[in-house]
């Protein structure tokens, strides 16, 4: 996958303050405060930053955590995770593979078939409806 770099200026012009701070610079917007996403509408959760395919509608549920979850990516190469030690805590950030964005986080909390929780903040999704 080709790499997106862009200096903050460059971000800035694309997202709105929002997206900017939890993708560009690791923020965490609060629980129950995101965008909501339709259960019925299938379809693709891309990068808000670059576009990328990230999760399909597919593989997200319901965990109560107050942001988007999903058990799997679309594709493993899509993403990327790395440590987290920050706010004294032990964490595995998950980031888009093409730009660097911040998603969220992983936990190894979720449901069948993969065990895990991809906890996504929602401002740094959009959702592509496929019909």
């Amino acid at each position: 996958m080709k790499k997106i770099i862009k200096t903050d200026d460059e971000w800035k012009k694309l997202l709105n303050e929002n997206e900017f701070l939890v993708t560009r610079k690791k923020g965490t917007e609060p629980a129950f405060s995101g965008k909501s996403f339709d259960p019925n509408k299938y379809g693709y959760f891309k990068c808000v930053c670059c576009n990328t395919i990230l999760f399909e509608s597919n593989s997200k549920y319901e965990s109560g955590s107050g942001w988007p979850s999903f058990f799997e990516p679309y594709l493993k190469e899509s993403i990327k995770e790395l440590s987290d030690h920050s706010l004294g805590m032990k964490r595995i950030e998950v980031l888009c593979n093409v730009c660097d964005a911040h998603l969220g986080h992983v936990f190894d909390d979720g449901p069948k078939p993969t065990g895990l929780r991809y906890c996504i903040n929602s401002l740094s999704l959009k959702f592509d409806e496929i019909k």
